[in-house]
């Protein structure tokens, strides 16, 4: 069964993976490069091949988001975000409402370039900031300092319409008192986005590697953990920045509307090395990957036009799986009218039933919602939903 228009409950957005870094931070498991040197111009011609193929499939649509993600975004030059933007609204036109987020961190070399991102049309910056004090940041691999950090968050501040950073939290050596007061200085910091992610030591990283041989010491244990996670909410919601996704939280109005196309599942189209997107085309949903080598990557667009590795269907029975895994996360839930047009058949009232009598879940007016006390433990809450 195809259900045509169903992404338009998420909308579509636009994914650019610029997969070059400065340096790669230890804990990193992203599609990430250190380079020399980045032919900027030729690659700013590529993305917008990218973004040409893929207009020709998905023509009448606009753009509700763009994300340039990574890697280090803000190491690409202001002439080269204006280049694959102008390509963008060539290709499919803008929302009136559209946001554009550049993820970027806060050195002085990349601060410079945020007037000039601006020009180009970037509307919302997201800021890799991560700690708030300087042995942390060395701990992490971070290239700038805390009050690096600060000069730029002000700089951003004055420039785009709407500041976002990101933090981890469980960190070698933290406890929580420590989290509590780091927290609350981000939140007098006035941003209106805080993305607060617990540290995760992912295998082939660094990290992973250290944890491995035993010499990654100080982390927190997993009690200790989830009361730093008790503490994010309860203090974010207290601060006027509720949690509207597990690792996320904003002022109302001021959410990451290019997640929320995630999260809600709608289509976007994915460019740049390793990029994944999730596109609906009159044969179904198809999701796509790009080649993961930034030199395959860039050879493929321009010796056959496509940087696209992999290209597959995605049955309507993993769409409502999918649904349920990535809007679940989301504080408002998922239509179960919606799940039930993808799976073709409604959830399992018994599984319901038992997460509603523990508390875990809440059902009104066709919306399926995790509770308070059920975001901690969401991926049994799931398994219990799928099976």
């Amino acid at each position: 069964m195809i259900v045509q228009d169903d992404w338009r409950h998420g909308g579509f957005g636009l994914y650019v993976h610029w997969p070059f870094c400065a340096a790669k931070c230890p804990y990193c498991d992203f599609n990430s490069h250190v380079s020399a040197s980045v032919d900027q111009t030729r690659w700013a011609r590529a993305l917008a091949s990218e973004i040409a193929r893929l207009a020709e499939e998905l023509p009448g649509r606009h753009l509700d988001s763009i994300f340039f993600g990574g890697g280090t975004p803000s190491l690409m030059l202001p002439e080269t975000v204006d280049h694959v933007l102008r390509a963008a609204r060539a290709a499919w036109g803008f929302a009136n409402h559209i946001e554009i987020t550049l993820e970027a961190n806060p050195t002085s070399v990349e601060r410079a370039r945020f007037r000039g991102f601006a020009e180009a049309g970037v509307n919302r910056v997201s800021m890799g900031i991560q700690a708030l004090n300087d042995r942390d940041l060395r701990a992490l691999g971070r290239t700038h300092d805390v009050a690096e950090a600060r000069a730029a968050f002000e700089v951003a501040r004055s420039v785009f319409q709407r500041v976002s950073f990101d933090l981890i939290y469980a960190r070698q050596g933290q406890d929580r008192a420590a989290w509590q007061a780091e927290l609350r200085e981000a939140l007098a910091m006035a941003a209106d986005h805080l993305s607060l992610y617990q540290l995760t030591i992912e295998p082939g990283t660094v990290f992973g590697r250290r944890a491995q041989a035993g010499t990654l010491r100080g982390l927190p244990d997993e009690d200790l953990a989830a009361d730093m996670y008790l503490d994010t909410q309860d203090i974010c919601e207290k601060a006027g920045l509720p949690g509207y996704e597990i690792s996320n939280h904003a002022a109302p109005g001021a959410e990451s509307r290019h997640n929320l196309i995630y999260w809600r599942q709608g289509d976007w189209a994915a460019i740049g090395p390793g990029a994944h997107g999730r596109i609906t085309l009159p044969g179904g949903r198809f999701a796509t990957e790009a080649h993961l080598s930034p030199g395959a990557w860039l050879n493929a667009v321009e010796t056959s036009g496509n940087g696209e590795s992999l290209r597959e269907a995605v049955p309507s029975c993993e769409q409502a799986a999918e649904l349920l895994l990535m809007g679940l996360r989301l504080s408002e839930g998922i239509s179960e009218s919606r799940h039930a047009r993808l799976s073709g058949a409604s959830l399992s009232s018994d599984a319901v039933a038992r997460l509603e009598a523990l508390g875990m879940i809440t059902r009104a007016s066709d919306r399926l919602r995790v509770t308070e006390a059920g975001r901690p433990v969401l991926n049994a809450i799931l398994r219990e939903l799928v099976a």
